[in-house]
């Protein structure tokens, strides 16, 4: 397997997965807060909307069907 096809089938795995779950929500921690001499750790929430999804799967697709010209 070439780099290109491996590439095209994780870009389609991805968006099967991302359209299946209709988008994928994860987090990630953030910027530490001291407040009052109380320390908090906070969370950032990060969305992928289902859109990435079928654009990562059509990608994925056109990378496995288009062949380049040898000039």
């Amino acid at each position: 397997m070439n780099t290109k096809t491996i590439v095209a089938v994780l870009l389609i795995t991805l968006g099967i997965v991302v359209l299946a779950y209709s988008g994928i929500t994860f987090t990630t921690p953030g910027k530490p807060v001291e407040f009052l001499g109380m320390h908090f750790e906070t969370t950032v929430s990060h969305f992928i909307p289902p859109v990435v999804g079928a654009f990562a799967l059509v990608g994925g697709i056109v990378l496995l069907v288009v062949n380049p010209k040898r000039a």
